[in-house]
């Protein structure tokens, strides 16, 4: 079963996701320039929110590249010596690289996604390193390529659901890479975006008019300035749900004979975590510059489709002619026009199955042929729920 998410969502002014020189993030579709919300921004903003952590406790990773002080921790507080502990930090640096080469601060090169029983692993295979070296000497001598060898023979692993929906790619053997279970696109604006600027000044407080009219100034002490826009944007995700569901039991990594108790478990954990998912995708925004602009807007409209098949269908062409207010309305019903129909012609057109198709919009009378329109956000997920179940 494949769940696709696509949102439309207005913003106030606003620089949710800036480039490396401090401005929004653009790209150019349908020949003019759009505001754009990377992949990795969205992801992130939904995997460390409050709804996600809090729904998925337990079942999380961390992405570090403190794997060697973690390790450190975990030898001291088990008995291992100190000087013992200081080297096998010293060798955990070098499970970030597929050469094994240690690095000269107690962190790998790379920055990796690591669950509770990798941890585990690692601090184990190097505490029976230390234990069998005896000297800090002859520990110091072992390769850490050696080590994480080690750490890849002591099997299967369980992943969590944080992997399992964003993947992981490490060039370390000591962990095994994950395919992604969850594809999330850029947002990009549905209509065109020129960027303005905020001229601002900082004022000190304790000068006075007298100070001010002798230094030629209105006391003013800095001149800035920062680049923003507002735009409409249309959101993409989709999630493989057997994928998932492979990714936590394991047959993703080719694990066979799973028991069927495990297979349910992972099945109703996958469940849990699309409805977490889908309720932080809707409500958590970018934290880009929020002190400044403060543009927490919620989406005007949220389509959940569940298909049968791993066919995945963005709606992203309905904005090849940029939407624009009018007619149609102001420019968020403009764009919501143009989904809906694109969203019919492509149904229609291409013959795609859905098992569900849900519409939240509790600000707007909208609809879109053959989609069940929801009262709230509570019951969008609760009926996702019932066809995950079902299917």
């Amino acid at each position: 079963m494949l769940i696709e998410i696509h949102m439309l969502q207005n913003h106030s002014p606003s620089n949710l996701n800036r480039d490396d020189t401090g401005s929004p993030k653009e790209c150019v579709f349908g020949g003019v320039r759009r505001a754009r919300i990377s992949s990795q921004c969205l992801k992130r903003s939904i995997r460390r929110s409050d709804i996600f952590q809090s729904a998925m406790a337990g079942h999380l990773a961390h992405r570090t590249r403190r794997l060697p002080q973690l390790v450190r921790e975990r030898l001291l507080a088990s008995g291992i010596a100190e000087d013992l502990a200081d080297i096998a930090a010293k060798k955990a640096s070098g499970f970030g690289n597929k050469e094994g080469k240690e690095q000269a601060e107690a962190k790998t090169a790379q920055t990796m996604f690591l669950t509770e029983a990798d941890v585990a692993a690692v601090t184990e295979v190097l505490r029976a390193a230390a234990l069998e070296a005896r000297t800090a000497a002859k520990f110091a001598k072992v390769p850490a390529k050696d080590l994480q060898a080690k750490a890849q023979e002591q099997g299967f692993r369980p992943i969590t659901v944080d992997i399992a929906l964003f993947g992981r790619m490490i060039t370390s053997e000591a962990f095994r890479n994950v395919e992604a279970a969850a594809q999330v696109a850029h947002s990009i604006s549905t209509h065109k975006v020129d960027h303005e600027f905020d001229y601002f000044t900082a004022v000190d407080d304790l000068k006075t008019p007298v100070e001010a009219e002798e230094e030629g100034d209105a006391g003013a002490d800095m001149l800035g300035d920062v680049e923003f826009n507002s735009a409409c944007y249309y959101k993409y995700f989709s999630i493989d749900v057997d994928g998932l569901v492979d990714n936590l039991t394991g047959r993703g990594a080719g694990r066979k004979d799973i028991p069927e108790s495990e297979q349910a478990e992972a099945r109703s954990l996958a469940a849990s975590t699309v409805d977490a998912f889908l309720r932080a995708a809707a409500t958590v925004t970018p934290t880009g510059k929020q002190n400044t602009f403060a543009a927490h807007q919620l989406p005007a409209a949220v389509l959940v489709e569940a298909r049968p098949a791993c066919t995945p269908v963005s709606y992203a062409n309905a904005f090849v002619e940029p939407a624009r207010p009018g007619r149609d309305g102001d420019l968020v019903s403009a764009s919501f026009h143009s989904f809906a129909k694109h969203v019919e012609a492509l149904t229609t057109g291409f013959n795609l199955e859905a098992t569900a198709r849900l519409l939240l919009a509790p600000e707007h009378d909208l609809s879109i042929a053959g989609v069940e329109r929801v009262a709230d956000l509570k019951q969008l997920c609760e009926k996702l729920r019932e066809v995950m179940a079902s299917g």
